[in-house]
């Protein structure tokens, strides 16, 4: 057995290949899709992909892949598991375009593709979105007529779920324990925070879109949502140029403006914009661990994933910082180490730093779909 996972993004395709144990038999990454003229569309940077493992010899043939798993972002509230595609299901993700229209469409140009040249191998959609079906009512709802719920679908959604869903049980492993409160912290740039009880997301920081939450490389997240209004009425911004604010010159970028990079921030820490922006990230981030400590009812571990929680150890610091009321304290030697336990052995809750693998997880999901 041979499972390819693809992940499209707007402009880029990742792929990986495992075998039945889910182990890494190849992997690459096709970015700029579209724009610098070497991989015209999606379609052709899957071309570019299957002839890569063939010409490398880990497959010799297409036959070879027993099944297909797909990341895709937005499953709205159609899709709470993987599913196996069919006609049926790629009409769902299209009707959901208009919630991820950066994403969906090329979530579902990748399975069409996958239709063509692979013919009647099995594809499995895993969802960004199915991990958080499990939060209750009243973490989902927003506090708008409910008509705009049950007829619009306007609701909290959350993504990033693959990687909370694989983090999560990968700390509740290092707990050793069966009932955990675990806070996951999925930082890069997009970053979202969840509340995990038992396995099972409670709530998360993102939201209707990717753009709620904390503040990230260029979104600005949470927003007291009459600046959109105000900047359109009073400052004569069209729509248009406000969602650009709002998604790409915010955050990070916007705060320092320097850059949504975080290594360049760090290497510009002592000057005044760089530095209110990571002490804006730490403070919002610690305000969201700490405020999970209600539906989780207390907290056992917090675990930082993703590019910035996996290196940046200077995040890690502040942020914890912001929590020794919670009787929270790191050991900075094994911090700085970007160790897998980085917690002091006198803190009340374990920290850790465990590296992120969405394909994994979907290769896991996809895997038992199939059989």
């Amino acid at each position: 057995m041979k499972i390819l996972i693809l992940n499209a993004g707007s402009s880029s395709l990742k792929y990986k290949l495992f075998n039945k144990k889910i182990e890494t038999l190849a992997d690459g990454l096709m970015e700029r899709i579209g724009q610098n003229g070497e991989t015209k569309n999606h379609s052709d940077a899957l071309k570019k992909a299957l002839d890569h493992l063939k010409k490398t010899g880990v497959i010799t043939s297409l036959k070879e892949i027993t099944a297909v798993g797909h990341r895709v972002v937005h499953g709205g509230d159609m899709f709470k598991n993987p599913v196996r595609i069919n006609a049926k299901v790629e009409k769902q993700i299209k009707s959901l375009f208009k919630l991820a229209p950066l994403h969906n469409p090329h979530n579902l140009k990748v399975i069409e593709s996958c239709s063509k040249t692979l013919k009647k191998i099995p594809q499995v959609a895993v969802f960004d979105t199915a991990f958080h079906e499990s939060l209750p009512e009243k973490a989902f709802i927003y506090p708008l007529p409910y008509n705009l719920y049950k007829k619009d679908k306007i609701r909290k959604y959350g993504f990033h779920g693959t990687s909370h869903a694989y983090v999560s049980n990968q700390t509740a492993k290092l707990l050793k324990k069966k009932k955990t409160r675990i806070v996951v912290c999925h930082l890069g740039n997009g970053s979202s925070v969840s509340a995990v009880l038992n396995g099972k997301s409670v709530d998360t920081s993102m939201g209707f879109t990717p753009l709620e939450g904390i503040p990230m490389g260029t979104r600005s997240g949470d927003i007291d949502p009459a600046i959109p209004l105000f900047l359109i009425k009073k400052l004569n911004r069209t729509p248009e140029q406000v969602d650009e604010i709002l998604n790409k010159k915010s955050g990070l970028l916007g705060i320092s403006n320097l850059s949504s990079d975080m290594r360049d921030l760090w290497a510009n820490n002592k000057k005044p914009g760089p530095k209110l922006a990571l002490e804006v990230l730490c403070y919002r981030l610690a305000k969201y661990i700490a405020s999970y400590t209600v539906p989780l009812q207390g907290l056992d571990a917090i675990t930082f994933t993703g590019g910035i929680g996996e290196h940046a150890h200077y995040i890690r610091t502040k942020t914890c910082e912001n929590l020794k009321h919670l009787g929270i304290k790191l050991d900075q030697k094994l911090n700085k180490k970007d160790n897998i336990v980085i917690s002091d052995k006198t803190s009340k809750v374990k920290i850790f730093v465990i590296p992120t693998d969405e394909e994994k997880q979907i290769a896991i999901e996809t895997i038992k779909i199939v059989k």
